[in-house]
């Protein structure tokens, strides 16, 4: 116990553990459901892991299963989860450079807006009031095009718009409408400030304050921030680009939409299936192309230490640099006249490799578990709950607990894992003395 007080940021992984039990025990009360029944011990679990790892998958009708105090519940767990996540980036980071030399410290507050050790309560409010600030403009702007635009009643507009939007920052995909956002999918009051919003939920606050604060000059920006924001802006523009000419003349997705309609559905499936979760098109009626499209877009996911899942977006460029300057045969990986570190490039490769394991590892369990489930119906619900997205092929009330079971696993290990890992990493790094010789392996 002393060595985790002497580390607070290994408490992260028990913190979230003991919240999805805790979560679990308080859904399973009756008057969480509608029908005032106690609800199955794993779809309590599966459903609070879900809202914990600000995940949004489903084994039921959320709106017709759970009782307004079991929203209210999923909410509030949902809220947690995401500033749990932001909590544990911050400490991740500030413990991190606390244990680093004075060179590396400078360089990771560099890269963080230059915080330091000392700024763990101004870092925290900063958080706090950005999540706020945010989900409090995304809540006026859908709850007035609900009250004003599809006539519902005011209070009723202001639950929906606030649920939604606290959904949508947090990159959660709980709905409180049985088929998501599929009927608001050309409206741009709805659409956009949803998207907005889980664009910059996923950005990561290191990325997200640098550019605020050097905004009128993105060339100071430090390498994690352009990557970061760089990087999402072209998985965005690729993205919609594939996913419009793979589902524009497809009748039962966005082909029965006129042109613009076409776009702002689409843009709008791409800014949240890469980790926000919610279902603006029809995702069981796409083509297979556009299937594999979002299987990658969900498994590179967000920003680091922001909301969002995967194995991040500075992690897939770092590697596509560091492919490339393989491919010229450079001595050293570059990115924006900045030489990346041998130990980064080695953290990349660890993550996206581990990811890759268990992604795979995943699939061919739930393929076991369950005879009759495709392949790609199976390799799409493992990579949505490893990276925290949410999205689903509408199979998920089908499967057996055991398959629910280890796409709960695999919504925690995928919200904790990225977390624990990269600190155990940092915390552990040591400087041998000594250096074997050195040896070049055949490889290829």
């Amino acid at each position: 116990m002393r060595r985790l007080l002497r580390h607070p940021v290994r408490l992260v992984p028990l913190v979230f553990l003991v919240a999805i039990l805790i979560g679990t025990g308080l859904l399973m009360l009756r008057p969480m459901t509608v029908e005032h029944q106690r609800p199955p011990f794993m779809t309590a679990l599966f459903t609070a892991a879900s809202a914990i790892s600000v995940t949004g998958l489903t084994v039921t009708d959320t709106p017709n299963y759970w009782s307004a105090s079991g929203l209210v519940l999923i909410t509030v767990l949902t809220q947690l989860g995401g500033l749990g996540i932001l909590t544990g980036a911050a400490l991740v980071i500030l413990t991190v450079s606390r244990r680093l030399g004075l060179h590396n410290r400078m360089l990771v507050q560099a890269e963080t807006a230059e915080y330091g050790p000392g700024d763990v309560r101004r870092l925290l409010l900063r958080i706090a009031a950005t999540v706020f600030a945010c989900e409090l403009a995304m809540t006026v702007i859908v709850t007035g095009r609900l009250w004003l635009a599809y006539d519902e009643p005011f209070w009723q507009a202001l639950w929906h718009g606030a649920f939604h939007s606290i959904q949508a920052f947090n990159n959660s995909g709980f709905s409180l409408y049985p088929d998501g956002l599929l009927a608001f999918a050309r409206d741009p009051w709805i659409c956009l400030p949803i998207s907005v919003g889980g664009i910059i939920g996923g950005l990561g606050f290191p990325a997200l304050f640098e550019a605020a604060r050097e905004w009128r000059r993105p060339g100071r920006w430090g390498v994690a921030t352009k990557l970061t924001i760089w990087g999402s802006a072209a998985l965005m523009v690729v993205g919609v680009a594939a996913l419009l000419a793979a589902e524009w003349d497809n009748p039962q997705t966005v082909g029965r939409y006129d042109a613009p309609g076409k776009v702002l559905a689409t843009f709008a499936q791409i800014a949240l299936a890469r980790t926000g979760g919610f279902e603006v098109v029809s995702t069981d009626l796409l083509r297979e192309e556009s299937y594999l499209l979002l299987i990658w877009l969900m498994f590179i996911g967000g920003g680091s230490a922001s909301t969002a899942g995967g194995i991040k977006v500075s992690t897939f460029f770092l590697l596509a640099f560091v492919i490339w300057a393989e491919v010229r045969g450079e001595p050293d990986v570059t990115v924006g006249h900045r030489r990346i570190a041998t130990a980064s490039q080695r953290h990349a490769i660890a993550v996206a490799l581990l990811s890759l394991a268990v992604v795979a590892a995943g699939t061919t369990a739930m393929i076991v578990m369950t005879d009759k489930l495709p392949f790609y119906a199976a390799l799409f619900e493992v990579t949505s709950a490893f990276s925290t997205t949410g999205l689903s092929v509408g199979v998920l009330s089908s499967l057996s607990d055991g398959g629910q079971l280890l796409l709960t696993v695999l919504m925690y290990v995928g919200r904790i894992g990225p977390l624990t890992f990269g600190s155990a990493i940092a915390l552990n790094t040591r400087h041998r003395l000594y250096r074997y010789p050195e040896e070049q392996p055949i490889v290829g």
